[in-house]
């Protein structure tokens, strides 16, 4: 008779309902396609209940029992959803008993936060990588679309479908490769992406042509000190009126405008996950000073880098507490 193996998906306030449901439909198609255990997964919750996602969907989940016998726990949160100290301690003592844990998404935040990813590299949503950086300096952040640890008992990823070539990638070290080629097959994937794939930004994906790809990349990478657009077009090989018709080609801006864009949703990242002080995060995101930071974000978003702060704690207080102790 087959082992069976429990599997929780701990669902945090914010978490994706899409990571969810792939990840339950991957591990029943698993059972399917092999006899050598049965994966029983589960959906749970510190409290039990209802548990809204970042869509506003919701699933109804089991209070999460830590005496049962997990194989396997999965994390998954939205963009650093508060986890209570209980809570923590719980994935501690899991970790402790050889419980396998995962994050997704912002999971891979809780993970950190639990002391869990020390020393390990941990894979997580590009928009969270810089703030995550700075707040656990021990974890070697990547930019690849998923991680596992050589013992394969962490594991992490980005967002999206990325938790489906992670389950896949895990339960192929288990199985066999054969198995995680049939899952791709039998959950309609194009292919498997590897550990050595890195996840792709929004920039990337729409440049169009390589110049412009350069040029983004060029942007990219010098948010503190801003390029002069001449010298972006010198970098590139290409003239300042060359430059400036690939950006409205493809992205039907000036390239001046969409650097501005680039800095201020930087900026609005690190508000929204950072400590950093307004003033800190404004400088490094190649603003001369505080007014002008903050008129340049006002111009943008409507509101100033404050408000911004404000309604992002205001947000946060909100969520449904996760303080109480699980059972």
């Amino acid at each position: 008779m087959s082992p069976t193996r429990p599997i929780a998906l701990l669902l945090l306030p914010g978490y994706s309902a899409l990571a969810a449901g792939a990840l339950l439909e991957a591990f029943y198609r698993a059972n399917d396609l092999q006899d050598e255990a049965e994966y029983r997964p589960q959906p749970v919750s510190v409290s039990g209940g209802p548990v809204a996602a970042n869509s506003g969907a919701q699933f109804i989940t089991e209070a999460l029992d830590p005496q049962l016998p997990w194989h396997a726990l999965f994390v998954l949160s939205g963009e650093r959803a508060p986890a209570s100290a209980a809570l923590l301690a719980l994935l501690r003592e899991l970790g402790a008993r050889s419980c396998v844990l995962a994050g997704v998404d912002g999971g891979s935040a809780v993970l950190a936060a639990s002391g869990l990813l020390q020393g390990e590299r941990a894979s997580v949503h590009w928009t969270l990588a810089e703030s995550l950086m700075e707040a656990y300096p021990a974890v070697v952040w990547s930019g690849q679309v998923w991680e596992i640890n050589t013992a394969a008992s962490r594991l992490s990823c980005g967002g999206g479908t990325a938790c489906l070539d992670l389950a896949l990638a895990w339960l192929g070290r288990l199985h066999g490769e054969r198995l995680a080629q049939e899952l791709s097959l039998a959950l309609g994937l194009e292919r498997l992406r590897g550990r050595d794939e890195r996840q792709r930004r929004p920039s990337s994906e729409r440049a169009g042509s390589p110049k412009l790809a350069e040029a983004l990349a060029l942007m990219e990478a010098n948010l503190a000190e801003p390029l002069p657009t001449e010298e972006v077009a010198r970098l590139v090989g290409v003239s300042r009126r060359q430059l400036e018709r690939l950006f409205k080609q493809h992205l039907d801006s000036l390239p001046s405008r969409y650097y501005l864009e680039l800095r201020l949703n930087r900026a609005r990242r690190l508000l929204q996950q950072s400590s950093q002080s307004i003033l800190q995060i404004g400088l490094s995101c190649g603003f001369s000073s505080g007014p002008h930071f903050s008129n340049s974000y006002k111009a943008s978003f409507g509101h100033t880098p404050r408000d911004e702060r404000s309604q992002r704690a205001a947000a946060w207080r909100s969520l449904p507490s996760t303080e109480e102790t699980p059972p």
